[in-house]
């Protein structure tokens, strides 16, 4: 006899897409899916909601669930956004309503990332993806984060600044107010025109769109590569502000004295540059000695899934997190073949 549900439902909702899981009791992966963005900041609680309800029902199809109801006995939901209470209550009743599982945990989403790069239970995450954001949670369960509101709460990184920096230094290297740069030749390439202003014009005009500047991040990094003075400032000053919120996490959790464990989560850290790491590293070494970083290896949606696992009562937990963990690694390797 098929079971009626899972046990834990397990999303991981970022900037860009959502991926969900669903868990048994014994820690076996019954089905994953993923799709488009979720966050009510971009697309709304309503669209939102309805977005991630047709990927949790096609999640549910793949492990043989029974349609309608509520696929899971718990939902743990990581989700970029999850910063205010007014936001997290907004998007508990909106939850709630959905009704796709019988209890509901609203976290951030940087609450996935660190428990999918962390066994310990506590330290510090950097999430450094289209945008940026960090928490951090203290031994004794103390929690502190950021606004995550963008510029308006101070915050500056991600591939969209990146971008953003990247087309100012190209303008003005070819209007005269800035040293010269390979990013005048890369940035209006990547978007098939000819000059830097050119782009500048066309996102004026709307003909592209603004989002679409995080696509030069790499860019960047291909410069800093090739020995481009101006790529490599912006990466230096990207790997200083996330050596910032990571200090002010460490100071604020009193953790400078501990060897926590500090994840670097999210697109950019992908990159392969030792230089953009040694500073970030060393930035975060200069408050906080026995600090580890710790490049996240395994999907966030993993810590999602380990934390529904961990609040299930009754679960044999160390052989259920042992089949889950292996449960993803699977799919890695399915992934990479």
């Amino acid at each position: 006899m098929k079971a009626k549900r899972a046990a834990v439902l397990a999303v991981d909702g970022g900037n860009s897409k959502v991926d969900v899981a669903l868990v048994a009791r014994d820690g076996t992966l019954l089905a994953t899916a993923s799709g488009g963005t979720i966050s009510h900041q971009q697309v709304g609680v309503a669209a939102g909601m309805a977005r991630l309800e047709d990927v949790v029902r096609s999640a549910a199809a793949r492990a043989g669930l029974p349609r309608g109801g509520p696929v899971a006995d718990l939902g743990i939901f990581c989700l970029a956004g999850a910063d205010a209470p007014s936001d997290i209550r907004e998007l508990e009743i909106a939850l709630r309503a959905a009704a796709l599982t019988s209890q509901t945990t609203v976290l951030n989403d940087c609450r996935a990332g660190l428990r999918a790069g962390s066994d310990r239970g506590w330290g510090v995450i950097v999430i450094c993806g289209s945008g940026v954001n960090a928490c951090g949670i203290a031994p004794d369960g103390r929690v502190a984060g950021f606004a995550a509101l963008g510029p308006i709460s101070g915050d500056w990184g991600g591939g969209g600044d990146l971008g953003k920096a990247a087309l100012a230094a190209a303008v003005r290297a070819g209007d005269g107010r800035g040293p010269r740069t390979t990013l005048e030749r890369r940035v209006p390439a990547h978007f098939g025109l000819a000059r830097p202003i050119a782009v500048t014009q066309a996102l004026y005009a709307e003909r592209i769109d603004e989002s679409r500047l995080r696509e030069l991040a790499p860019a960047v990094f291909a410069g800093a590569a090739e020995g481009d003075a101006v790529s490599r400032g912006i990466l230096d000053e990207l790997a200083d502000e996330l050596a910032t919120m990571a200090i002010a996490l460490i100071r604020r959790l009193r953790l400078a004295r501990t060897d926590l464990d500090v994840v670097l989560a999210g697109g950019i850290f992908r990159a392969d540059d030792a230089a953009f790491l040694e500073r970030l590293t060393n930035g975060v070494h200069r408050v906080a000695p026995g600090a580890r970083l710790v490049p996240l290896r395994t999907p966030p949606l993993l810590g999602a899934a380990l934390l529904g696992l961990e609040a299930v009562p009754g679960a044999r937990h160390r052989a259920a997190i042992r089949r889950l963990q292996e449960g993803f690694a699977r799919l890695g390797d399915q992934a990479g073949g």
